[in-house]
C-alpha cells in the first residue's frame, strides 16, 4: 500500500464514519515502534506505523486510523482532544474506534533493576538499573554506607 492508498483509505474512513472530510496527507513511517500510529498537532497528518498493518492486516489498520482520526476531528473542532479527555473517550466508544493497538503490548518489555544494593546499617534494599558508586553515595533512609548485594546478568 502507497501513501497515497492510505491516504485515500483514511478520507474514505473519515467520510463513513465520522461524516466529515480528512483533507490533509496519510503516510506511513517506519520509524514508529511503540505505537500503531499517531497524530501531527502542527500539519494535521496521521503518521502510520507499516509494521501494524503486515503483521496484524487490514482490520487492525482501519482501527489504528479510527483511533487517529479521533484526535483529528477533535482537534481540528477545538474539542479535547487527548487521550484522557471526555470529549476523545465519547468519540472512541461512539465511532467503535479501538483505545490501543495490538503492536503496542508486544513491544512492552517489564523494567527491572540490574543491579541490587543494601544498607550495611538498616539493610534496605536499593534496585538500579545504572551501576553506581557505593563510595559515593548514602542510604537515603538512615545514611548508612551501601553496598552491592547482587549484580543480574541480562
Amino acid at each position: 500500500m502507497t501513501n497515497e492508498e492510505l491516504t485515500k483509505m483514511i478520507a474514505d474512513i473519515s467520510r463513513d464514519v465520522f461524516g466529515k472530510p480528512f483533507r490533509h496527507q496519510g503516510v506511513f513511517n517506519k520509524r514508529l515502534r511503540t505505537t500503531g500510529g499517531r497524530y501531527l498537532l502542527g500539519s494535521h497528518n496521521i503518521e502510520i506505523n507499516p509494521a501494524s498493518y503486515e503483521k496484524f492486516g487490514a482490520d487492525e489498520l482501519t482501527g489504528i486510523i479510527k483511533h487517529e482520526l479521533c484526535h483529528y476531528h477533535l482537534h481540528l473542532e477545538g474539542k479535547g482532544y487527548k487521550h484522557r479527555d471526555k470529549d476523545f473517550r465519547a468519540l472512541l466508544h461512539e465511532t467503535g474506534s479501538p483505545r490501543y493497538c495490538s503492536l503496542l503490548g508486544e513491544k512492552r518489555r517489564k523494567a527491572t533493576g540490574f543491579h541490587l544494593y543494601e544498607c550495611l546499617a538498616c539493610k534496605t534494599e536499593f534496585p538500579r538499573k545504572i551501576r553506581m558508586n557505593t563510595a559515593k553515595y548514602r542510604c537515603g533512609r538512615c545514611s548508612g554506607k551501601l553496598r552491592m548485594k547482587r549484580e543480574k546478568s541480562l
